[in-house]
């Protein structure tokens, strides 16, 4: 579930930042289309803009620090859930998410008197492969590995609010991302982990169809602890483009 909810704080940090950059004046790459805030049809065009990069989020877009999105490689996730149903420490490495470049944008409503901005996606399906450390318990059941990890989601709905502020810098007005909110549920999930329980067949495929049975539970459990680190991950990402263009840049007339 980590690794789920980092895609989709990464997906709707990147829409952010498309939609801040395609804002911004005529002399931006040609690819970039002005969205104005005057616009009666915004929505529209900030899904139209969304669109129209799908094919560079493929390569990725430097210039927005937006890396390769298929697959969507992240070096490391750490876990630290150290109470309730479910108590473990994991690390995720080497991380390959396939999929991520078919969200599809189902809802952008920018509140530029309250300088908040709600973002509704769906992602149809996400599959990724990692390398996992686990040791802990899942809803009492103790749990322990080192391998080789896949999953599988699908029909993922999240809905991320975003609060800004207004600050001040070489005279200009700059958004700064300050509080960051997401909810989110998942179709379907299936997860294999490999040499659970060091090595042992029996035990480890009983631990996977328990994870396999009750993954909703366990997404319901770990959710605050991922809610506060996708608040970290979101802030660095977004400001790198927020706090580079002045508010009268990225939001023209």
């Amino acid at each position: 579930m980590m690794l789920t909810m980092t895609l989709i704080s990464f997906t709707v940090a990147s829409l952010l930042a498309i939609t801040a950059v395609r804002c911004a004046p005529s002399n931006l790459p040609s690819y970039f289309k002005v969205c104005r805030r005057s616009d009666p049809n915004l929505e529209k065009c900030f899904k139209s803009s969304a669109d129209e990069l799908r094919p560079l989020l493929v390569k990725g877009i430097p210039e927005l620090s937006i890396p390769s999105c298929e697959p969507l490689l992240i070096p490391e996730v750490v876990i630290d859930q150290g109470t309730g149903a479910v108590s473990l420490k994991s690390v995720y490495k080497d991380i390959k998410v396939y999929g991520p470049t078919q969200f599809v944008i189902k809802q952008v409503v920018v509140d530029f008197d309250k300088d908040r901005m709600k973002i509704k996606i769906f992602l149809p399906h996400l599959r990724v492969e990692c390398k996992y450390v686990i040791d802990g318990r899942i809803l009492m059941m103790p749990i322990s590995g080192n391998g080789l990890s896949n999953a599988n989601y699908s029909n993922i709905d999240a809905t991320a609010i975003v609060r800004a502020e207004r600050v001040k810098k070489d005279g200009d007005i700059y958004y700064n991302i300050k509080d960051f909110f997401v909810d989110f549920t998942i179709g379907h999930a299936s997860i294999h982990l490999d040499d659970l329980f060091n090595g042992d067949e029996d035990l480890g495929a009983a631990m996977n169809s328990f994870l396999n049975e009750n993954w909703k539970q366990v997404a319901n459990e770990v959710k605050p602890v991922l809610e506060d680190n996708l608040a970290i991950i979101f802030k660095k990402f977004a400001n790198k483009i927020f706090h580079k263009y002045p508010i009268k840049v990225l939001l023209p007339p």
